[in-house]
């Protein structure tokens, strides 16, 4: 049996220092184990990480309810606006594991989202509370959306690449689900007395019902607690994986990190761009429909299919399974327009709700399918460089996981932005024109690009 120095028992920092995934003996003995209690430590709390962003996807559509008087653009603003700090933040949270430690920053970046849940759910029960408190919140929340980004990037350096794809798909999936759990468990939470030991007060609706709106907020505080705790005391660190930030700086050179990222912003955007703005858009759209009670589905079926286009991708490849999934976005994103009340009458809800099931479908399966796609470039094209470099195979092998952990953080922050983009362009669209079919216009545009770009780019040749 190989020799290996791994301090399972120890007190310290747990830090391992002979990791060695591509050896299939070590992987078999010890290796597998260890990277699957990573893996399953980091999925639920980053599947925390997703309630906490998409808090106000459920919130602000309440808001009015508990005699906010905001109007249907701030409300889409209050949606839109954690994506916009998850994104900007991805970027610096992507080089964070290499220089901290994964360990300790899961334990870190999970941690500090108790504040905003604290904090929003005090706000929502005084009407004093100022619209720009509730960006404050809403901007903090974004704090949560940042994990994604080191969470990814800490998991691809415990597994071998050809198991990266299967990997990065549960994490992210499982992740990803947090959308529809949050959507599922917020709408429940609001209707009982929960925390009214904390100070928690119903507010009474025109049906005889109380709304406990801040245990929409308040009941993810304390699991985001029990898996603080989790991270920092059932995780570990890879010393291989260490690396300063001028050593990872450089991935931001290649073409493929912006093209990649142009991609990932069709799919993962599409995913939690939709799942921010489908309660308030089907609201405006439909507005006899109680939307909260389906909102879920849509994020649960994405999740589920970021899971499963991962694993897919790793046995059809990346390439052929993200080219017919922009063909199916660009498709269903069409057949949208056909469900949608044109003068505020007709329109089928139905239609407009299956329509939009298959959209979450395709943009989870694009999530996994262009992570798959990501770490396979980016190793082959950084182990070729440093051998013709005359580096060891070793050494282009630590540098391969260190620029691909880097750029699928990075690419993972562009993609975020949809997040913003997409209930931002609904709320624009429907205030100059009453519909939102001009937002939906550019999708579809954006999305036939990609089709174009995939095939021009990778389709050509075997990724």
């Amino acid at each position: 049996m190989q020799h290996t120095s791994i301090p399972e028992k120890s007190s310290s920092a747990r830090v391992i220092t002979d990791w060695r995934p591509e050896d299939p003996a070590f992987w078999q003995q010890q290796g597998h184990k260890i990277a699957s209690r990573n893996l399953w430590i980091s999925v639920p709390c980053l599947l925390l990480a997703f309630c906490v962003w998409m808090l106000f996807s459920a919130v602000a559509v309440n808001l009015p309810k508990v005699g906010f008087q905001f109007t249907t653009d701030q409300l889409f603003m209050l949606t839109a606006l954690p994506s916009v700090s998850g994104a900007l933040l991805r970027v610096p949270y992507s080089f964070m594991v290499p220089v901290f430690g994964g360990r300790r920053w899961t334990a870190f970046s999970t941690g500090i989202l108790i504040i905003p849940c604290v904090w929003l759910g005090f706000a929502v029960q005084d009407l004093s509370t100022p619209f720009s408190t509730f960006i404050i919140i809403s901007l903090l929340c974004g704090f949560a959306g940042a994990n994604f980004a080191s969470s990814m990037a800490n998991i691809s350096f415990f597994f071998p690449k050809q198991k990266q794809g299967g990997a990065l798909g549960i994490n992210g999936g499982f992740g990803n689900l947090g959308v529809s759990v949050m959507q599922l468990i917020a709408p429940l939470a609001v209707s009982f007395s929960i925390f009214a030991a904390f100070g928690g007060t119903g507010v009474a609706q025109p049906d005889g019902s109380l709304l406990y709106l801040e245990n929409a907020a308040w009941v993810w505080v304390p699991l985001l607690a029990v898996f603080t705790l989790a991270a920092w005391f059932g995780m570990n660190e890879l010393a291989t994986s260490k690396a300063s930030l001028s050593a990872q700086l450089p991935v931001l050179k290649r073409s493929h990190l912006w093209i990649m990222s142009f991609l990932y912003l069709a799919t993962f955007g599409s995913f939690i761009g939709f799942s921010a703005g489908f309660a308030m858009l089907s609201k405006t759209q439909f507005p006899d429909v109680q939307i909260l009670h389906f909102a879920f589905f849509g994020p649960l079926v994405g999740a589920l299919a970021r899971s499963a286009g991962g694993a897919i991708s790793d046995r059809l490849g990346g390439t052929r399974v993200t080219l017919v999934n922009f063909v199916l976005m660009a498709i269903f994103s069409a057949l949208l327009f056909l469900t949608l009340p044109s003068g505020g009458t007709g329109g089928n809800f139905t239609a407009f709700f299956c329509v939009f099931l298959v959209l979450f479908l395709t943009a989870g399966l694009g999530s996994g399918s262009t992570f798959q796609m990501i770490s396979v470039i980016f190793r082959k094209m950084t182990m070729e460089r440093v051998q013709q470099s005359g580096g060891s195979e070793s050494e282009a092998m630590r540098e391969a996981a260190t620029e691909t952990a880097a750029a699928l953080g990075f690419i993972s922050a562009i993609g975020a932005i949809g997040g913003f983009f997409i209930p931002k362009a609904f709320g624009t669209s429907l205030a100059l024109t009453g519909s939102p079919a001009g937002a939906m216009k550019v999708f579809l545009v954006f999305y036939i690009a990609c089709v174009v770009i995939t095939w021009a780019i990778y389709g050509r040749k075997k990724q």
